[in-house]
């Protein structure tokens, strides 16, 4: 995780965010005129699925479990942020693709859009990222047969 946010200027998340890129001010700047931040996964990895299964995989995941989702409405992809373990836990998931440890995830301000990317759930600064084991349930094969319900 990364270090704990401190009172600044900046949204929390974006705080966040750009403590995880090891350039704070940099990336700030970045943002401020719109632009992309490549944000290595060093703090947590990057877990890739088609745009349709990770909305669907949201809907049948409970709010709590949920970390930030990152939406490229172009690409039509999303990428959720789960913790630098997880790799094992997602592997036998067909529709997602867990990118390696150190991979460039470009990202937006957790506040405004940029380049067709926006934080479906933004990051809020609490260092909260998605649980595994629930995203895994709400993708895997008997995602389609599970209800909401099931997850609490």
């Amino acid at each position: 995780m990364a270090a704990k946010t401190r009172a600044t200027n900046h949204p929390p998340g974006d705080v966040w965010l750009a403590e995880c890129t090891g350039h704070t001010r940099l990336a700030h700047e970045v943002w401020s005129v719109g632009g992309l931040v490549p944000i290595h996964c060093t703090h947590w990895l990057a877990v890739e699925a088609q745009l349709l299964t990770a909305l669907e995989a949201r809907k049948r995941m409970p709010s709590r479990a949920r970390g930030p989702l990152l939406i490229d409405s172009g690409l039509e992809v999303a990428w959720w942020l789960v913790p630098l373990d997880a790799a094992d836990d997602l592997a036998d998931i067909r529709p997602l693709t867990v990118h390696p440890y150190d991979w460039p995830l470009h990202c937006p301000s957790s506040q405004r859009p940029a380049c067709g990317r926006f934080w479906l759930d933004a990051p809020d600064g609490s260092g909260v990222i998605t649980d595994p084991v629930y995203l895994a349930a709400a993708v895997g094969p008997a995602a389609g047969r599970l209800r909401a319900e099931a997850f609490g």
